[in-house]
């Protein structure tokens, strides 16, 4: 990202994750991407959470489930991968 003709590095500080609650619980929606892949609806910005909810708005319809929409804030590194 560029901001003030700088780039910075991104850090992802909340996450959104739409919600589903059926009679067993709650659980992750996802949906089928172009590239064959499932997508769970996951994401770090608000601007990705516009462009989710419609996809949400279509699972809960397929569905008859409820989602729900929350945001987590609290960050807690527990464990570092490197190469």
């Amino acid at each position: 990202m560029i901001i003030g003709g700088k780039k910075t590095l991104l850090r992802i500080d909340e996450i959104y994750v739409f919600i589903a609650q059926d009679t067993d619980g709650e659980g992750l929606p996802a949906f089928l991407a172009p590239n064959g892949m499932f997508m769970p609806l996951v994401c770090a910005d608000k601007a990705r959470v516009d462009s989710l909810r419609e996809k949400a708005k279509e699972i809960a319809a397929q569905t008859g489930n409820k989602i729900t929409l929350c945001r987590f804030s609290v960050r807690e590194e527990i464990e570092v991968i490197e190469p």
